[in-house]
């Protein structure tokens, strides 16, 4: 049958069982107006002893016994024999059972199929969505039922209406009531059988033809929108295809394990779980974790309304619960339950395994792309678009750097397409950039570089290990991939460099020179915003820190790192020993990462010994002597700020650091532009002697005569 016809076959269908229906209820409505109620024409209605003994029915507790049926006579009638059915009703039956003769069958039928519906549990649903579907039903329910104003039906109406009847279709773990494919109005103490019925919307759609997802799942879940297939690497699809094999190993148990996605990368666990539904003919719907419902009941019934969809749609579950560790205790608790449910093909994205395993779970690990899979994507990116030297210049020099998944290597990609030829690389670089600063903002500050390599007045040894810095930030790509040393090396990979020295003599200027160089943002680590004193806190925001930087397009400065990297202690309560659980924690995290770390700290005693162990290189920033001092005087004013001969051999002959000559510098054009003058030598003197002065260091008139 052509899907075209079958909305017009569905209509026929539901307008003979509607007609079928009409005729039952007025038969009903004679039958509840006589003296003596007899059955519903063509039901096999009898009293209880002659059920008992010719219909046994399966238990709710799995073993045989007798159903009772309710009628809404006060009285028992006596055993007779059932009418005979009219011409009509049997007339409406057969043209019934001739509409159902198509394929697919109808939409109500593939529902009680689908749900597990009796032939009696159908046609109560059925009377219950009349009233939606036929304006005039709801009349003829109320005569039937002896009372006009009842207009929505009940159990009571149901059997004495329909064969077959069963007092276990009113169970709460029937499907009726369970899906919540009808509602009960049962206001205060009236009977389960006198309760107003009325059936769900959704279920009234699927009945006419249209099967849309519920509006109350709407409200809570984030549709798939991307058209776009999944971008998935090779060791990513090898993942996907493990779990497609694992659910079709595990489409004969009654329940389909739940899928964990487990790592740090967001957009490649959402990929892979698209894949997997690709390949099962699903369409995925996603579950923020902050908008699962607390309050027990209300999960309950999200769980269910959710298990109704995923038997009426094809559609699979992706829960984002990558902050579980920090969500609060009820969401937490709300998200064990909602997920101990069945629910059909469902994810769950975390970033690491909960330690309480989640019941029925199966997990897989979904890592990013390897660093020689970012590589080639950006090799075969970079061709046709820069040119094959080029290209293979700058797929080193972002594979190296960028540890990014292949949807935004693509992104970048695309906007330098549309970027003149001679800056694609640039523009791919900045795009990088772009990509990797979101997260980092939020925990740390941002430095705008700006200083260069002309800017440093350093000792030969100190530049020579700067440069050093840099270079091997540069060339990871070569010498852990090209020449093998990744295969070798399991961690460590990362660089870590510790600038040590007295505050002033270019610490901080020296990492934005490094940065400014490679091209990449300085991030300076915010212990306002990390440091916790609840335990746990610390480490968290650690992590986080350190996960947004993994991504490769920024350079973590830790300020003053001694107030974080400090000597542990003897354990003498509880406080010192969570004090060494956080150091403990940063040995681990900065021997893992992959990126550019820089410690500054004007206490280089203070630093616990396990950490100088870890870093790479240690740049001792000494206190400059005159002759680096005279230089930086000499660089101390920009181009523009006017000034007279000034004698820095001079101004050198004062022990000031880096930091405390721009300070002066500083000072002094603010007073010549107060003046209108250019900076002079006495102004400066002035400025000097103002500094000295707020470093307490001893002032001798006969210097500034």
């Amino acid at each position: 049958m052509s899907p075209d016809t079958w909305p017009a076959d569905n209509n026929r269908y539901l307008a003979a069982s509607l007609e079928w229906l009409r005729l039952r209820l007025k038969l009903q409505q004679l039958a509840a107006g006589s003296e003596a109620p007899p059955a519903a024409p063509g039901t096999q209605m009898t009293t209880l002893p002659q059920r008992a003994q010719s219909a046994p029915r399966r238990g709710w507790f799995g073993h045989d016994e007798p159903v009772t049926v309710v009628t809404a006579s006060a009285t028992t009638a006596p055993a007779t024999a059932p009418p005979a059915p009219s011409t009509a009703l049997q007339e409406a039956a057969e043209r019934r059972r001739a509409a159902a003769a198509i394929d697919p069958p109808p939409a109500l039928l593939m529902l009680a199929q689908r749900l597990g519906l009796s032939a009696f549990e159908t046609d109560t649903l059925l009377l219950c969505a009349a009233v939606e579907l036929d304006p005039g039903m709801a009349a003829l329910i109320g005569a039937a039922q002896g009372q006009p104003a009842r207009t929505n039906p009940t159990f009571s109406l149901a059997l004495q209406l329909f064969a077959d009847a069963s007092w276990d279709a009113l169970s709460p773990l029937r499907p009726l009531r369970y899906a919540r494919l009808v509602d009960l109005n049962q206001p205060g103490a009236t009977p389960l059988i006198a309760a107003a019925l009325r059936a769900d919307e959704r279920v009234v759609h699927y009945i006419k033809g249209l099967n849309a997802i519920d509006e109350r799942l709407t409200a809570l879940l984030v549709g798939d929108g991307s058209a776009d297939a999944p971008l998935l690497s090779a060791t990513q699809q090898a993942t996907a295809d493990r779990v497609l094999q694992r659910l079709g190993a595990a489409s004969l148990d009654a329940q389909v394990p739940l899928v964990t996605l487990l790592g740090t990368e967001a957009t490649s666990k959402l990929d892979t779980a698209r894949a997997v539904c690709a390949g099962v003919g699903r369409r995925l719907y996603r579950l923020p974790l902050e908008a699962l419902p607390t309050v027990r009941t209300e999960t309950d019934s999200l769980a269910r309304l959710w298990q109704r969809e995923c038997l009426l749609l094809p559609i699979a579950l992706y829960i984002d619960a990558d902050e579980l560790d920090s969500a609060p205790p009820d969401v937490a608790n709300a998200f064990r339950h909602f997920v101990s449910r069945d629910l059909g093909l469902a994810f769950v994205a975390l970033r690491e395994a909960p330690a309480s395993a989640l019941a029925g779970a199966w997990p897989a690990d979904v890592a990013r792309p390897t660093a020689q899979e970012q590589h080639q994507a950006w090799l075969e990116g970079l061709q046709p678009r820069v040119g094959d030297e080029a290209a293979a210049r700058g797929a080193a020099e972002l594979a190296g750097q960028f540890n990014l998944n292949l949807r935004e290597i693509q992104h970048a990609l695309d906007g330098a397409a549309i970027a003149p030829a001679q800056s694609r690389l640039d523009a791919a670089w900045a795009d990088c950039r772009r990509t990797t600063q979101p997260r980092l903002d939020q925990l740390a500050q941002r430095i705008d570089v700006r200083a260069t390599w002309d800017d440093l007045v350093l000792s030969d040894e100190a530049l020579a290990l700067l440069r050093q810095v840099a270079a091997q930030v540069r060339h990871r790509y070569q010498v852990y991939e090209d020449w093998g040393y990744a295969k070798k090396l399991n961690r460590g990979m990362g660089i870590s460099a510790l600038f040590a020295g007295e505050s002033g003599t270019g610490k901080t200027m020296a990492a934005e020179v490094i940065a400014n160089e490679l091209g990449l943002a300085l991030y300076r680590i915010d212990l306002s915003a990390v440091v916790s004193k609840y335990i746990g806190e610390t480490e968290k925001n650690l992590r986080r820190l350190f996960d947004a930087a993994e991504q490769g397009g920024a350079i973590l400065l830790f300020d003053e790192a001694d107030a974080l990297f400090g000597k542990r202690s003897e354990v003498k309560d509880s406080h010192d020993r969570y004090a060494n659980i956080e150091i403990n924690y940063l040995l681990q995290r900065m021997e893992a990462f992959s990126g550019l770390a820089i410690l500054a700290t004007n206490m280089k005693s203070a630093l616990d010994s396990a950490f100088l162990r870890r870093l790479r290189f240690i740049v001792n920033f000494q206190y400059p002597g005159p002759a680096e001092r005279k230089r930086m005087w000499q660089r101390s004013l920009p181009p523009g700020v006017p000034h007279d001969e000034l004698d820095f051999e001079r101004l050198a002959r004062f022990g000031l650091s880096g930091g405390n000559i721009h300070s002066v510098t500083l000072n002094a054009a603010f007073m010549a532009a107060a003046t209108s003058a250019p900076v002079s030598q006495a102004l400066m003197m002035a400025a000097l002697r103002a500094e000295l002065r707020k470093l307490d260091k001893p002032v001798s008139e006969a210097d500034f005569r």
